[in-house]
């Protein structure tokens, strides 16, 4: 064959391949609570593989922090998934310092519950269990760390905790006992970034998630559900508890993980598509093996605004 006659050919399938490739090349990026680091980086995974030609790029940190990111730094995210549910209704639904709303609803889409955990090198490892551990918290020499409550859910939700447990077990300067050992030199803006100190022996203890605790096969203290904020049954016991921050006095809730897609969002249709696939039986199987408590159904607020595809795997959040 004539070279010439193969050019028109050779033309023709690169630029089919260079359109194809256009077409399909995507990134969705998604700015998510720290501790869902492990999980998300996993379920990424399965989508791309559902999604030839599409990445996910996931960004971490403190649930407060990544939102501002969008809020007010105006950085362009597809899916934001919080570790606090009231985080997306405080910070995007309305304006968050003088700017435009930046989401107008959300779906709760699993559960935790804040534990600490500890390694047998940890000052009281062998005494300390579900009944002593804030005697032992408390004692003298002993170094807890914790995500910082300005800029993480789990930093005030472990000061909601505590709080919680001076009631729970009628010990009024419980809290301010523990947290004498727990300076702001042993605060993190996430509370995984501590890990590698408590393996190291730096800290103690580590005011953390029950996921983290199963993901890194780190022994852990069993809280009672009663302050521990995983069971919505406790909701009333839980709003009694509050947690003073630069953001305003906080609330005791349930820990329910929220997720939803920004008003200005690049690709709105994909990130539709992400959430629906972490809604999934498959995926939420995954999500319970990394320590999470998937709820029963999906939680949607302001349900009504959900999209379509979404709205009907949720039910309308509990009032």
């Amino acid at each position: 064959m004539h070279p010439m006659k193969t050019l028109p050919l050779t033309l023709s399938a690169l630029a089919l391949a260079a359109a194809c490739t256009t077409a399909q090349a995507e990134t969705l990026t998604v700015f998510a609570a720290g501790t869902l680091g492990k999980t998300f980086t996993t379920l990424a995974r399965g989508f791309e593989k559902l999604h030839p030609g599409v990445t996910v790029q996931p960004q971490f940190g403190g649930s407060v922090k990544m939102v501002k990111q969008v809020t007010v730094l105006h950085q362009p995210a597809d899916v934001v998934a919080v570790a606090d549910y009231s985080v997306i209704p405080k910070y995007m639904f309305k304006g968050d310092e003088g700017n435009k709303p930046t989401a107008d609803w959300s779906i709760g889409f699993l559960g935790n519950a804040i534990t600490f955990i500890y390694t047998p090198k940890s000052k009281g490892a062998k005494e300390i269990n579900a009944d002593n551990w804030w005697k032992i918290l408390s004692e003298p020499g002993v170094q807890i760390g914790r995500s910082n409550p300005n800029t993480d859910p789990s930093g005030y939700q472990t000061l909601q905790m505590l709080d919680l447990a001076g009631r729970y077990y009628k010990q009024p300067d419980l809290e301010a006992k523990v947290l004498a050992n727990s300076p702001e030199s042993n605060m993190r803006d996430t509370e995984t970034d501590l890990i590698s100190a408590l393996q190291l022996g730096q800290i103690d203890y580590l005011a953390i998630y029950r996921s983290d605790a199963v993901q890194h096969h780190m022994e852990s203290i069993d809280l009672p559900p009663q302050i521990n904020l995983s069971d919505p049954k406790y909701d009333a016991d839980y709003a009694k508890a509050s947690a003073k921050t630069k953001n305003g006095e906080l609330s005791g809730r349930p820990i329910i993980y929220a997720v939803t897609i920004p008003t200005t969002a690049p690709h709105p249709k994909l990130a539709q598509e992400f959430i629906a696939y972490l809604l999934g039986p498959a995926e939420q199987k995954v999500i319970a093996a990394n320590g999470f408590i998937p709820l029963k159904q999906p939680y949607a607020m302001n349900r009504d605004k959900v999209p379509a595809d979404l709205r009907k795997l949720t039910v309308a959040w509990p009032k």
